[in-house]
């Protein structure tokens, strides 16, 4: 994880430009940083923040190796594959560093070829000032962030967070846009002899569930047929084995649901297999007795992982809202809310320990039909649809939360339910399979594993409860405890003339409008363009909160939960 930051074409003032910009993202990587500049582009930097994760002695950047003195590489991301395609290709590499592979897929596969290539995450900059070229690209799914300010008169400025570009509108001439770089996509520029910057393709190489062009890491041949739970399993277990790489201490977060338990157990499973010299840490946050708390302990105690728990209290909660709503850079309501647990576990890891690079079960809820509101969907059809929507949008909002709330203490998430080959074999699979059966959402994921002895039977089966009651005391929500917060934050009167005052995205509660007003204190005029809309459920009538808690079906107690999982047992007995 890093900060990657460039701005091309700005005829004044650059260095007062690039003082009130570059260093706002450098919590990215705390540990260097470097701007550079080539006299043969005019007005071109290039800047970078780094977190070193592989090669702590040549990873810097903006790399630059012997063989292609003419290339300028910036990229925030990890390469999985950078291995496979030397053998692939045939070239040396001059680093120990996995990003260096872009540089090499550029010379082999030209800039139409090189994103598609890759299986990894990233963001990247690529600069040819031979061919007077710029090449950027971002992950399918947008794991790594990438924001773009450009202008009608030809002046580009990219930031992994949109921090790094809010103060260049008075620098630059003419209309611009400042918006999140498409995840999937990757632009070619031309760089014109007066350092502007002319756009010659846009073009999105990935969709959500499409299948890699790369070769996998496991052998499509690999997999069997008709053992479909058993393929699940082995490309779960490889999107984490394949995740292992750097040399910084790997942790996992775990809060005793099924998408992180599972990440942990392959995770710890997998430490062994290659006799790493540390013992797995795990990190769980609640407060007082939250079923989070006590479940993660179960799972923790079972995989055998050294556990930490992070109590926290509504003042923590006050304290530090209004800087994960800018840490954030959204003003979606489920986002914040759901971030400001993950926020407090970040701090706490980056005080306590020295583990840098973290694991989470990110992506599985989208993938695999986890949300509560799945059951309500009219078909199969549509269920899958909505899968695939909420993929590809996941970098506005779960995604999102999952990037700035542990880069904002810099840490580099891992996230292997968005792996490409997993992705696109679970989205390949008989749309019914994958719908929840007898009121038990992600059924198929959780058969796959029912017979692994992988996680305790009750930790594999248990209900999807919403993040407020997940991380809260039983006896009150954290979505209760924000509303006491900003109760008298937020008048009434200011809640009346909502509308007026916000017409995109109009807050309905005190909660909404205060994490509004906190975000136009500093992006003020991105509303749309940053949040597009509020992350609702869909299939349910009379929602206006994006909380699960508002859904029939939800059950906070489990009492339903565990009426569904008799029921499931019915059904498989009735196919056995």
């Amino acid at each position: 994880m890093c900060g990657i930051w460039a701005l091309f074409g700005l005829d004044n003032e650059p260095l007062t430009c690039i003082c009130e910009n570059f260093d706002k993202i450098s919590h990215r990587g705390p540990e260097a940083f470097k701007i550079e500049f080539d006299s043969r582009v005019k007005n071109g930097y290039l800047g970078f923040h780094r977190l070193a994760i592989v090669d702590g002695l040549y990873g810097m950047q903006p790399m630059r190796i012997h063989k292609y003195p003419h290339l300028f590489l910036l990229c925030n991301g990890e390469i999985y594959n950078c291995n496979r395609l030397q053998k692939q290709h045939g070239f040396e590499y001059s680093t120990k560093c996995d990003v260096e592979v872009i540089m090499h897929m550029y010379a082999c596969a030209g800039a139409n070829g090189v994103a598609q290539s890759l299986d990894g995450v990233f963001a990247f900059c690529l600069m040819d000032v031979s061919k007077r070229r710029l090449l950027i690209a971002r992950d399918p799914y947008g794991v790594r962030p990438l924001f773009r300010l450009r202008s009608d008169n030809g002046q580009l400025a990219i930031s992994s967070e949109s921090k790094g570009l809010m103060a260049m509108s008075k620098h630059v001439n003419g209309k611009w846009t400042l918006e999140p770089f498409p995840p999937g996509h990757y632009e070619k520029y031309e760089i014109l002899h007066n350092g502007r910057i002319k756009l010659l393709e846009s073009c999105r190489y990935h969709r959500p569930g499409d299948k890699p062009s790369f070769h996998t890491y496991i052998p499509w041949d690999a997999l069997s047929p008709i053992n479909i739970e058993g393929n699940i399993r082995k490309l779960l277990s490889a999107a984490v084995e394949k995740r292992l790489m750097g040399d910084r201490r790997i942790g996992c977060l775990l809060s005793g649901g099924l998408d992180s338990s599972l990440v942990a157990a392959l995770l710890v499973k997998h430490a062994k297999k290659y006799n790493l010299s540390y013992k797995i840490q795990s990190f769980a946050i609640g407060m007082d007795d939250s079923p989070d708390i006590v479940a993660a302990r179960q799972v923790a105690n079972y995989i055998g992982t050294e556990h930490h728990e992070i109590i926290f209290t509504p003042q923590d909660v006050k304290d530090v809202l209004n800087k994960v709503i800018y840490s954030l850079e959204t003003y979606d309501i489920t986002t914040v809310r759901a971030s400001v647990g993950m926020y407090l576990l970040s701090r706490y890891i980056k005080q306590n320990t020295e583990t840098t690079v973290i694991f989470s079960g990110e992506g599985a809820d989208e993938l695999a039909q986890g949300y509560i509101y799945f059951r309500n969907a009219p078909n199969a059809r549509d269920a899958h649809d909505e899968s695939v929507r909420l993929l590809d949008d996941i970098y506005l909002y779960d995604g999102l939360r999952a990037d700035r709330t542990t880069s904002a203490f810099s840490l580099e998430l891992r996230v292997p339910f968005l792996d490409l080959q997993f992705t696109n074999y679970y989205l390949s699979l008989d749309p019914h399979s994958r719908q929840p059966q007898g009121g038990v959402e992600k059924h198929l994921l959780r058969s796959a594993f029912d017979e692994s002895g992988l996680l305790p039977h009750n930790i594999l089966w248990r209900h999807k409860e919403a993040f407020s009651d997940g991380v809260a005391s039983t006896k009150k929500s954290l979505f209760e405890v924000i509303d006491e917060i900003v109760e008298y934050r937020v008048s009434d009167e200011d809640l009346l003339d909502a509308h007026a005052k916000y017409p995109h995205c109009t807050p309905r509660t005190k909660q909404a409008y205060y994490y509004r007003h906190i975000f136009e204190l500093h992006y003020k005029g991105q509303a749309e363009s940053f949040t597009p809309y509020f992350w609702m459920p869909r299939w349910v009538e009379g929602v206006t909160d994006p909380s699960a808690r508002f859904i029939e079906h939800y059950a906070a107690n489990g009492e339903e939960s565990q009426l569904s999982i008799s029921k499931n047992e019915r059904i498989k007995e009735h196919h056995m």
